[in-house]
């Protein structure tokens, strides 16, 4: 099921992100809508996390598998052509989202239900209704022209 559409969050996003879930060499982390890829390529390249990117479009798919491909990273990351729903979250350290805050709305019962305590979710734009980050971040992607901005929601399982 399309629950949002594909928007690829910018590199210093991602990069902001993966630094304000404090992810660590051998954590385990899932993106939910991988889309290209990126965001599970620097997390393994950068981070050095085992990353794991759903995404149920076929062609973004195809692109992922081959950025990872041209990365190197066929041992560090996978891409599952999946529904989002379909996919057994337990083992995820950081999971990341940049869907639509209805998107939110309809994934946070499977987070509430699947991650383990201390699991983190880093959301970008967009907040879970109804949880209480441990922080939002305000980045500017270009502090001189003061714009984009974006906002960055982190939560902890509790």
């Amino acid at each position: 099921m399309f629950i949002a559409p594909f928007v690829a969050s910018p590199i210093q996003v991602v990069r902001r992100m993966l630094e304000l879930a404090e992810l660590k060499p051998g954590e385990t982390f899932y993106d939910l809508g991988s889309g290209d890829g990126r965001t599970v390529i620097m997390a393994a390249k950068e981070f050095g996390a085992y990353a794991v990117g759903v995404e149920l479009r076929e062609d973004l798919v195809k692109k992922a598998l081959s950025n990872i491909q041209e990365s190197g990273l066929q041992d560090r990351v996978k891409i599952l052509h999946k529904d989002l729903f379909e996919v057994d979250l337990s083992q995820a350290d950081v999971v990341f989202l940049y869907l639509t805050t209805s998107a939110n709305e309809k994934v946070k019962p499977k987070l509430e239900a699947e991650l383990k305590t201390g699991a983190r979710v880093v959301s970008h734009d967009y907040e879970i209704v109804g949880w209480h980050p441990a922080k939002v971040d305000n980045f500017c992607e270009n502090p001189r022209l003061g714009y984009p901005s974006h906002t960055i929601y982190l939560y902890k399982k509790k």
